[in-house]
Parts: C-alpha cells; structure tokens; sequence
C-alpha cells in the first residue's frame, strides 16, 4: 500500500483547516467597517495517472481518474453591499447603491493607490497642513474647489483648508414689495438691510415722497446711518390710476460707506403698489450676507465637503472622487478593508456622477454574516473530522500491512 493514501485526507484536513482560517477571520471583522467578506472554494487534485476514457472489456463506457486530494482558493465577495447605517460623523460617508464604487486612497510614504469601501475618514494635520485620511492615515483622493466653487479634474489629496472668518458679501440687489398709500400721507418710509464690502448691515431707508400737485407721482430719496446714497439722477415713481407701477421698475443707487468703500446696488420696485391703506412691506429680497466665523466642515450632498459659517453660508473645500474596475471581484485584498488593483481588475476608471451614489454621515458595515459564517463552521469542522478519521484508518491499515510483512 502507498504512502499516497494518506493524501487525499492529509489535503482535505489542510483545505478545511484553510477554510474555517477563513471563517474565523470573517467573524473577526464582522463590526469592521466597509470589510468584504470571504470564502473558500475546493477543486479536485488529481495525480499523476492520465485519464483514462474508453469501454471496459463489459462493453459499457469508463472513466478511470487518478484522484488525489482536494486543493482550494479564496473568493472574495467584494461587490456584495454591506448595511448603510447613520453615524451622524461630519466626515464619515457610505457608498449606496453602486456596488462597483470605491474610494481612493494614497499611502503619503510609498505614493501606493489602494481602493476601499471604508468611510470613516478624519482630519489629519501632517506638516501643519489639514489632510482628508482614511482609518488608516492614507489620505483621501479627490477634487479641490475653486475660489468660485467649482472642482477641478486633477486627482489629488483632499485638503481642508478653510477661513476662520469670511467677509460682509456685499449687497448687489435688492428687490421690495410694498404699498405705497394712495391718500392721507405725504411721504412712506421702507426699511432695507444692506450690506457692503467690510460693513455687516446697516439700516437703508427708502421714502417715498408725494410730488405736490401731481397725482400718483412720488419722489424716491434714501437715508442712512454712517454712510451716504446717492444716484445718478433723482428718481421718480409714477404709478397708474389702479395702483399699479408705471416706472421706473429698477434702478441703480451707490452706497458709500464711513471706511470710504462702496458698492452699487440695483433696486427692483416693479412689485411696488399705490392702494389705499397703509404701507405694508410685502417682500424684501437682497443678496448680501454678513461676515461670518467658522462653525463646521462635513461632507455633504454628492461628496461635496464644505465649510459652514456663522451667517449661513457654505464655501465648498473639495469633491471625494469615486473609482470603478471592470473586474471588481478580482481586486487584490490588502490588509486595512483596502483593495489593490492588477490585470485581472482592470484599471480603476473614475466615475463621472459618483455623487450619486454616496450616502453623508453614515457607514458601509461588514457584509460579514455571523449566522451564516457560524453554519459554515458546523460544515468545515465535519468535514475535518471524517478527513482525521480517514487519516487515521489509513494509518491503521498501513500498521498492518507492516505487522504482516514482519
């Protein structure tokens, strides 16, 4: 009897042993965040012998094959979803919905690219400079912003370089409605928030002032504290007999400030009305904002990272970019929930509308499944079990043989 008998069992108890290593990690990361889970598959290890194909001298058809043993491979389940859940962290995102997206990292130290599905990023200063980084200190890829807000096409690191206070945005429009009163006042005053270039607000009045002895024809002057309003000719309003605004519907007035600044302002009044009763303000609309510090930095709708301030504005920093492969299964794990792309994956291809598809303040979980790996472990520990038995009649066959031959 060979020593070949042991094979078959001596493999099988090694497959197994592989495969619950491969349980056991699962479980292990089964709270890891953005972890694609694994699992082993077993082929057929045959020997040396040829096949043998052809009839038996019975006549009937045979197959003779030397069978060995079993071997196994890993497959990794890297496009199954794993559960979205809320964090409510500034800087953690999920990817939803696209099962072939993947974030960019870089590793700082050896310029490596590696791909993930793990978003639970922080801010990380490294020589004073504020860095998106995943878990693991690799820093975050994407699009920085520009001072008009838009992204750029160049892939880079993420930074996240904000003012800690921005200035007054200066008021360029104001539109109002409002009624002036048709009889029983001379004049009616309007009360406008504008601001200028380093001015947070002040307090413009418009008054509108009957013109003695024409009817529906008001005057249009302005006041205001710490500074002056002028125009480039004087403005009359003239209104129809039902009420409604004739002319002018807007106009341009310059307001200058105590510092010397200034910024030109259009009105638009087509909303004004001339109707009996008082002089209700209806609507106010302008486009200015005062200075405000920051508040926050968190990732937004369509992976837009933005700062927050004080006045309500929002000045965009950076867009996360998303890559896809056209083999994704077959990306190569590295350790820290990171993928590395080869020739089986293909390159990565950035996906153009990635936004789409994430999710802000919330997690990609594990798509580790402990039911189910637990069940796998019951099979795997069986199946280890019959090889050991095989391994040991083998054994005590051989022992006779032996005692035989003695």
């Amino acid at each position: 009897m060979a020593l070949s008998i042991f094979t078959p069992s001596v493999t099988g108890m090694d497959s197994q042993s592989h495969a619950l290593e491969t349980v056991s990690t699962n479980i292990a990361n089964v709270n890891t965040v953005g972890y694609k889970a694994t699992e082993t598959m077993f082929y057929t290890l045959l020997g040396s012998a040829p096949v043998v194909k052809g009839n038996t001298s019975s006549g009937l058809p045979s197959s003779n094959v030397d069978t060995t043993g079993v071997g196994y491979y890993d497959r990794n389940l890297i496009t199954s979803q794993g559960q979205v859940v809320a964090s409510n962290n500034n800087f953690d995102v999920a990817i939803n919905g696209n099962t072939n997206a993947f974030f960019t990292v870089r590793d700082s130290y050896s310029d490596d690219v590696y791909y993930t599905r793990a978003g639970n990023f922080r801010i990380q200063l490294s020589g004073g400079v504020p860095y998106l980084v995943a878990n693991n200190g690799m820093r975050v890829q994407g699009f920085a912003a520009g001072e008009d807000g838009s992204f750029g096409s160049a892939l880079g690191d993420i930074v996240l370089n904000y003012l800690e206070e921005i200035p007054a945005t200066p008021t360029t429009e104001v539109q109002i409605g409002a009624n002036v009163p048709a009889d029983g006042v001379d004049s009616s005053s309007y009360g406008i928030m504008v601001y200028g270039p380093n001015n947070n607000g002040a307090n413009v009045s418009m008054v509108f002032s009957k013109v003695e002895g024409q009817n529906n024809t008001w005057n249009i002057s302005f006041e205001m504290e710490g500074g002056t309003v002028t125009s480039a000719a004087p403005i009359e309003a003239l209104f129809s007999n039902d009420g409604k605004l004739l002319s002018p519907t807007n106009f341009d007035i310059t307001v200058t400030w105590a510092d010397g600044s200034s910024n030109t302002v259009n009105m638009n009044i087509e909303n004004m009305t001339q109707y009996a009763g008082s002089s209700g303000i209806t609507n106010i609309k302008q486009d200015g904002k005062e200075g405000g510090v920051f508040k926050s930095a968190s990732i937004g709708e369509e992976g837009v990272i933005s700062a927050l301030y004080s006045n309500g504005q929002t000045i965009n920093l950076a867009k996360i970019a998303l890559s896809s492969f056209a083999a994704p299964d077959n990306l190569t794990p590295i350790s820290g929930t990171l993928f590395e792309a080869n020739g089986a994956s293909g390159n990565a291809v950035l996906i153009e509308d990635g936004g789409n598809y994430l999710e802000p303040q919330a997690l990609e979980q594990s798509t580790a499944n402990v039911e189910k790996e637990f069940s796998k472990m019951i099979v795997i520990q069986r199946a280890y079990g019959m090889n050991s038995g095989a391994f040991t009649v083998a054994d005590e066959m051989l022992q006779v043989i032996r005692d035989l031959k003695s």
